[in-house]
């Protein structure tokens, strides 16, 4: 993977706070241009924090790297990049289509283009029916639908979401990951911070997990893996008292679990069934979901490096200092 290759490429992010909290510990992580990266962890992470020091509202201990193949925090760089903010607030007095504008033109848009692309992204986002009610009517899910708009409306070459489905129903979110689907398919990359684990594993296409400022495993689903899963084989009916199953071989009910990933190592299993007539319902490959994956990363980081004595134990820092 080539430099010109990297959209993000961080090495030792590092922030203390007040001198002794550590937020973030040595972070390495890179993000590849088109793709989609999910960024995750338990609160009080550093997530935010890291999110913060690449908009450079945030000023880090210690960064040596490239956002977009300029040192991090360069303003001409800065205005290639979309941001949505966890807890944004716009002025409750403007709409939606007069917050677009607003934004727009404060990234340097041309006011010849800005209205026709605010009417194109209220359209995408869903959001046309509601472009000329005010902030202040809006629910806490149009509030991200907006937002979103807002980060894309420069049409940048990355795109920063903290958190940008917190609070929109299961059809927005659906909405939203077409929406950032479309981006990857423009070569745009999309880096998202978000608790909600199953809409990162539909869409992400690597992701990083980060525990206590550290990030502690970075890749793929199948690189984070590392090789595990099981073949799960399906039959009809309960499996005849001649048939002796292969090693690696177990049956709970009518499924049967294989212990490899191999697809040429399950094959003599499928020929054993057929032989002796057992009707096969279905089979797939089973391999840890990107939840176990995480709890598995939070436990072992956990164990290798306690929190900090007197931290909040469910934050990982002391009460009061945000992530």
């Amino acid at each position: 993977m080539s430099f010109n290759d990297l959209a993000i490429d961080l090495k030792d992010v590092q922030k203390v706070y007040r001198g002794k909290v550590h937020a973030l510990r040595g972070v390495a992580m890179h993000v590849r241009k088109g793709e989609v990266f999910g960024l995750l962890g338990p609160n009080g992470a550093g997530k935010s924090t890291l999110v913060k020091i690449i908009m450079t509202v945030v000023r880090p201990t210690s960064v040596s790297g490239t956002v977009l193949g300029a040192a991090v925090g360069d303003k001409p760089t800065l205005a290639r990049i979309g941001y949505l903010p966890e807890n944004h607030r716009f002025p409750r007095y403007l709409t939606g289509r007069q917050v677009l504008d607003l934004f727009s033109a404060l990234s340097g848009l041309p006011r010849r283009g800005r209205l026709s692309r605010a009417d194109e992204l209220l359209n995408i986002v869903g959001m046309s029916g509601w472009a000329d009610r005010k902030i202040g009517m809006y629910s806490k899910g149009m509030m991200q639908r907006i937002g979103l708009a807002q980060a894309m409306m420069h049409n940048p070459d990355l795109i920063l979401l903290d958190e940008p489905t917190d609070g929109v129903d299961p059809v927005g979110r659906k909405e939203i990951r077409d929406v950032l689907l479309r981006l990857k398919q423009q070569g745009v990359s999309v880096l998202i911070n978000s608790h909600l684990l199953s809409e990162l594993e539909m869409i992400s296409d690597r992701v990083a997990i980060i525990v206590n400022g550290t990030v502690a495993r970075q890749g793929t689903l199948e690189e984070l893996a590392l090789g595990r899963g099981h073949f799960e084989v399906q039959i009809q009916g309960p499996l005849p008292q001649s048939v002796q199953l292969p090693e690696g071989a177990s049956i709970m009910g009518e499924i049967i679990r294989f212990d490899s990933i191999d697809v040429y190592a399950v094959q003599p299993l499928i020929d054993l069934l057929r032989t002796n007539d057992v009707a096969i319902v279905n089979l797939k490959l089973v391999r840890p979901t990107l939840e176990q994956l995480f709890m598995e990363a939070v436990m072992e980081q956990t164990v290798a490096a306690p929190y900090t004595a007197g931290a909040n134990i469910s934050h990982g820092f002391p009460v009061g200092v945000q992530s």
